[in-house]
């Protein structure tokens, strides 16, 4: 994960790999990568049967097509 405020303030960090550089990504990318509803519903207390549900509905939907 990019700890750093920008990709140039990572490349200009001492121990920079040029070889990591396909990873570096913006922020906007894990933003949209952690926004979705899978990510949001861990805080829920019932997450565990809520994941389950949600894969059975998946399943359903599945099926349907």
């Amino acid at each position: 994960m990019n700890f750093f405020r920008s990709e140039e303030h990572a490349r200009n960090w001492s121990q920079w790999n040029p070889e990591a550089e396909q990873q570096l990504q913006p922020l906007e990318h894990y933003a949209e990568r952690f926004a979705g509803e899978m990510f949001r519903a861990r805080v829920r207390p019932d997450f565990m049967s809520w994941l389950d549900e949600q894969r059975r509905q998946r399943e359903r939907e599945q099926e349907g097509k």
